[in-house]
């Protein structure tokens, strides 16, 4: 069993780890998912300048990615969709509406040049063998914007999850500049379905945030929606508005998609409302607003980090000038290379060093001729000749030999100076290097991108229980069922949907419900009910008065009801008693009756309830007199007995309930 259970342990660990790095969660360095940088991989290999067929390329794809052609082409869909790295022809679906894109044989795609200049850079791009050992493919491409940003991600894996909202890509390449420069900065989401969104709690992209979809109230008889909130298309829209309006949250007579391009959500009201009365329902109870928890969780150094916004920023801002170090680097050696190899071409050609090479007779005397016919000319060569030197001298042709410029060898030599002094100057000042390139980034990302969308709002919260309505009779009919839909009986109270709704039994039982019940059965002998929420219950003041079978005494309890568990049954006095009155008045009399004695007609006792104290929930009655009790009066004649005749209470502020 040990073994076994070291088998699971170990094959779980390694599972997790695979879905965590290699399919959920996206990378820091490049902000992508494999099969998203598989895909762009695939795009650059086969670039052409035209248009391929998705099919094809999702094909193509296949060589890298072992999961299937179906998973390649939903996240090429995604990822064209986003419109920054891939154009796209056909109908890739409509994120407003939600409809799905066209089957792959149907659509074309390309990369964008802008692709390669924010992505490309094989000099400085670490590469490993694809999974059957065929291809090559990138472990990360060197992006020069922080793309996890720009592009949010969404991903499940085993224990944790990744929730990583989209930003304006010109928001943060401003705010990458700022960070360069040692500036404050600050981003927040910007979405391309446009909305309102509501940042307060945003902390940095580690919190939440609320967006709203943007309402035109021109007509007050009409709400049109113009812009949905992020997370919700057009159909999922519209299902919760029509949902909420079956079941009485929101009043509307019609609504209407007339959405294309942009979202046109129509909502006509019925007689007599009006759209100001409308919109809180709307966002209380419809898609119309959503509440987003962020989490932006990536992988770092191979490793699952959680970050926030600043820290990805500051990240990127470093790892662009380490980024265009290297790439600089690179192009200062190729450039020198370069450099040495005119140097020698000008030599061998000036100096006629290739006559040495007629009269040998093996490869090993004509490399000893190139050799020895530079020696003299050590002191110009940019360093020491090499094997591939010698290999690229033989290999020029005559007719490049006879016709070789001089001036023009001059002319290519001072401009590889020019340009090695150029990367030396910009090695000197990488930040300001590093702001350069932003700008010049900033300069070929299409205007349309670059527009926020979303609105940035400060949005007053609307409670459900604020919005709603007390609209719905609530009866009880003399089968004892209580409820919405209870056909014929009595009327109540009106409620909400949403109400907890108190009753209490003439034995004393209680209970309270977690929301108005439809049609729910509590008994022939309900005493009554009320609203059930913690505020309500407070106010009111329970005074029973109840009798022992045991002794036959009469007792007053005065209590509020405290704490309790929805849906489950109280009793307001001790099990076993029997209930002579409930009231819920602060101030009131009632008469007693005792037994009579032999010769004695029946004794009456008034009291007044105000002279008993307030007590818990769960304390005993106070016993009223030791005699025993044959009935209870609580009219008025009662009353006057024990006091001025007081006025209704109305504890709750609705009917006196009791």
């Amino acid at each position: 069993m040990a073994f076994v259970k070291d088998i699971f342990e170990k094959n779980f660990i390694d599972y997790a780890s695979y879905v965590i790095r290699d399919r959920a969660i996206p990378e820091l360095e490049d902000g992508l998912k494999p099969v998203q940088r598989r895909i762009l991989h695939t795009l650059f290999t086969t670039d052409d300048g035209k248009f391929n067929k998705v099919a094809n390329v999702v094909g193509e794809c296949m060589k890298y990615h072992p999961h299937g052609d179906a998973s390649i082409y939903g996240a090429l869909v995604v990822l064209a969709n986003k419109e920054l790295f891939i154009d796209k022809q056909g109908n890739f679906g409509n994120m407003y509406t939600g409809d799905s894109a066209s089957a792959p044989r149907y659509i074309e795609c390309r990369i964008k040049p802008l692709a390669r200049d924010i992505l490309y850079s094989p000099t400085v791009t670490n590469y490993v063998p694809s999974y059957d050992g065929r291809n090559k493919e990138p472990v990360t491409f060197p992006a020069k914007l922080p793309l996890v940003l720009i592009m949010g991600a969404e991903g499940i894996a085993v224990g944790m999850s990744t929730k990583i909202l989209s930003h304006n890509v010109k928001e943060v390449i401003e705010a990458e500049k700022k960070c360069l420069r040692g500036q404050k900065f600050t981003l927040y989401p910007d979405f391309p379905t446009g909305g309102l969104c509501d940042v307060s709690d945003y902390q940095d992209g580690l919190g939440k945030i609320v967006t709203r979809a943007k309402l035109d109230l021109t007509d007050e008889k009409k709400i049109v929606i113009t812009e949905l909130p992020f997370g919700s298309t057009t159909e999922t829209l519209m299902n919760s508005i029509e949902a909420a309006s079956k079941l009485g949250r929101v009043k509307i007579s019609s609504i209407n998609d007339y959405t294309s391009n942009s979202a046109n959500i129509e909502i006509k009201l019925p007689r007599g409302v009006y759209a100001k009365d409308v919109v809180p329902a709307l966002y209380a109870y419809t898609e119309c607003e959503q509440s987003i928890s962020c989490n932006l969780l990536v992988i770092k150094y191979n490793m699952p980090v959680r970050m926030t916004v600043s820290d990805v920023i500051k990240y990127h801002a470093e790892n662009l000038k380490k980024i265009l170090k290297k790439e600089l680097e690179a192009e200062r050696a190729e450039q020198i290379e370069k450099l040495h190899l005119r140097t020698l071409e000008r030599i061998f050609i000036e100096e006629r060093i290739y006559k040495a090479i007629e009269n040998q007779k093996t490869a090993e005397d004509v490399d000893k001729a190139v050799r020895s016919g530079f020696v003299k000319f050590q002191k110009e060569l940019v360093h020491d000749i090499k094997d591939d030197d010698v290999e690229h001298l033989l290999k020029i042709p005559i007719r490049r030999i006879s016709l070789f410029d001089i001036n023009k060898n001059r002319d290519e030599v001072t401009a590889i100076n020019a340009r090695i002094a150029e990367i030396d100057k910009l090695l000197a000042d990488l930040t300001s290097y590093a702001i350069a390139t932003l700008s010049a980034l900033d300069a070929k990302i299409d205007k349309s991108l670059k527009i926020r969308h979303t609105e940035i709002a400060k949005f007053e919260v609307f409670n459900k229980k604020d919005v709603i309505r007390r609209d719905i009779a609530l009866r009880y009919d003399d089968k004892g069922n209580l409820g919405t839909k209870v056909s014929g009986g009595s009327v109540i109270m009106q409620v909400s949907p949403y109400d907890r709704i108190f009753f209490i039994r003439k034995n004393g039982m209680y209970s309270i419900t977690s929301e108005t019940p439809s049609k729910l059965f509590v008994g022939p002998d309900m005493w009554a009910c009320c609203l059930g929420d913690k505020e309500s219950l407070n106010k009111v003041l329970f005074t029973i008065i109840y009798k022992d079978p045991s002794n036959k005494c009469a007792y007053i309890k005065r209590c509020r009801i405290g704490g309790y568990i929805m849906n489950r049954d109280y009793m307001i006095v001790p099990e076993e008693m029997e209930i002579l009155h409930i009231d819920t008045r602060d101030t009131f009399g009632f008469t007693l009756t005792y037994k009579k004695g032999r010769l004695k007609n029946a004794p009456t006792e008034s009291f007044n309830a105000a002279e008993y104290a307030e007590k818990g929930l769960k304390a005993q009655g106070v016993r009223l007199n030791p005699k025993e009790v044959i009935s209870i009066d609580v009219s008025d004649e009662a009353l006057e007995k024990a006091m001025e005749k007081p006025k209704d209470i109305d504890s709750l502020g609705q009917k006196q309930l009791f």
